[in-house]
């Protein structure tokens, strides 16, 4: 949808979206989305707007005003703000920026602890991972594809996750406890392909024994059962609200065969996919 605010350029795009009932008591999800060319003088003052706001900021500067205080935030930051408060954003010279308005069960949650350790606007080392997954948000509603509402609560976890983890100043994961948070976050990314413990003991900077002694310490797991029980998850949610096959939900979950993945399943479960899809199993074992 083209934008017809004053002083938003007419080559701005945004897209609205609806939550179903599920996502609104299980998952993080989308409200509204877009890429937005603020033109020189726009100011914007609200006393409230039900959503937590998250923007990048790729080109100018903007003012912020949150609780009577004014920030000014320039490109290349990120930008979180509560806005069931009231607030308020202005620039003097035009901005461009992506954003997303967002809000779920665990929002505030997120929201509270980011800010408490970064504060609303922040800039980071490598923001890629987080604005790639912004980007990818916005794609989709631009693209139109089918928006299965798991998968936008994923890309929402994983970009404040970003930001939880994220170390001001140190690059790379600097404790033991970030080069596990990590290797989850990659997992969450990656969970569907074969993960390697040598590639998540890489991106952990650390040997595969010291790394597998590390993550089982503080998940309870080795790598390969987080990533079968990440897979399980996934399966569990498809089975129950979908119609995809058992074979399409096996493939598209990344186990390598049926045979393995059904016997994988009962393992788990002590049902086969079928007999758990026909069950109606209650939505608190997903």
């Amino acid at each position: 949808m083209k934008s017809i605010e004053q002083k938003v350029s007419p080559v701005s795009d945004y897209y609205i979206f609806s939550p179903s009932k599920t996502a609104q008591g299980c998952f993080l999800y989308p409200l509204q989305c877009g890429f937005f060319t603020y033109d020189p003088g726009y100011a914007l003052k609200r006393s409230s707007f039900d959503s937590f706001l998250l923007m990048y900021i790729q080109k100018g500067t903007m003012l912020l005003d949150l609780a009577g205080k004014q920030q000014p935030v320039a490109e290349k930051h990120f930008v979180l703000v509560d806005c069931y408060q009231p607030h308020g954003y202005s620039t003097a010279e035009g901005y461009e920026c992506i954003w997303l308005h967002f809000d779920g069960v665990l929002a505030r949650n997120y929201y509270e602890l980011i800010v408490s350790r970064l504060g609303n606007a922040f800039s980071m080392e490598d923001a890629f991972p987080a604005l790639r997954k912004m980007n990818t948000i916005l794609r989709t509603f631009e693209e139109s594809k089918q928006f299965r509402e798991p998968l936008l609560s994923k890309y929402i976890t994983d970009i404040l996750t970003e930001f939880m983890i994220y170390n001001p100043g140190s690059g790379a994961a600097g404790s033991s406890t970030e080069a596990v948070e990590r290797a989850l976050v990659y997992i969450s990314e990656h969970f569907t392909e074969d993960i390697p413990v040598s590639l998540l003991a890489g991106l952990a900077g650390l040997s595969e024994f010291h790394f597998i002694r590390v993550f089982r310490q503080q998940t309870g797991y080795t790598p390969h059962e987080y990533i079968v029980n990440r897979r399980m998850a996934s399966v569990r949610y498809l089975l129950k609200y979908t119609e995809l096959s058992i074979k399409e939900i096996c493939f598209s979950t990344g186990f390598s065969g049926e045979s393995v993945f059904c016997n994988a399943f009962k393992k788990h479960h002590g049902l086969t996919p079928q007999q758990y899809r026909l069950q109606g199993v209650p939505s608190t074992q997903l």
